[in-house]
């Protein structure tokens, strides 16, 4: 009965587009999705307080750079060890499409950065926090729609 209610919360949770922890487990045993998300957050993270605090950047260019970072380290991941990519379409469509999801994200970012760390004046790197992990879900849904075979 409790296998019954579980696998009927997960399938409402999917229906709604919700990731759950059980959801990603499943789709991805070897958790090699959580080690790419999380090297590139760390790349994305420290990118940003180098450009922050060492290169005295504004918060929206040093945001935008670490992020160019992350995206690039995170492609290159993502399409050699994560994802099993439509391979009907081209290197070079199947990079388009990666590059149009990610700008995206930038933008997405970027808004939510100016938003907390200008407008309501909250730390740039809490501000990171919520922003990164907005842009993960919106980037794994995007790339496993686009990217991913069928």
């Amino acid at each position: 009965k409790d296998g019954a209610r579980q696998e009927n919360r997960e399938l409402q949770a999917q229906r709604l587009g919700i990731l759950t922890p059980e959801i990603l487990g499943r789709a991805y045993p070897d958790h090699s999705l959580p080690d790419v998300g999380g090297l590139a957050f760390l790349i994305d993270y420290v990118s940003l307080i180098i450009c922050k605090e060492i290169f005295h950047l504004s918060t929206l260019l040093a945001s935008a750079i670490a992020f160019t970072i992350s995206v690039i380290v995170n492609y290159i991941l993502s399409v050699t060890w994560v994802f099993e990519v439509d391979e009907t379409k081209s290197k070079k469509q199947n990079f388009i499409i990666f590059i149009v999801f990610s700008i995206l994200g930038l933008i997405i970012t970027e808004i939510i950065m100016y938003l907390g760390s200008d407008v309501l004046k909250i730390s740039y790197l809490i501000v990171k926090i919520v922003a990164t992990a907005i842009v993960m879900v919106f980037n794994f849904v995007t790339r496993k729609i686009f990217l991913e075979k069928k």
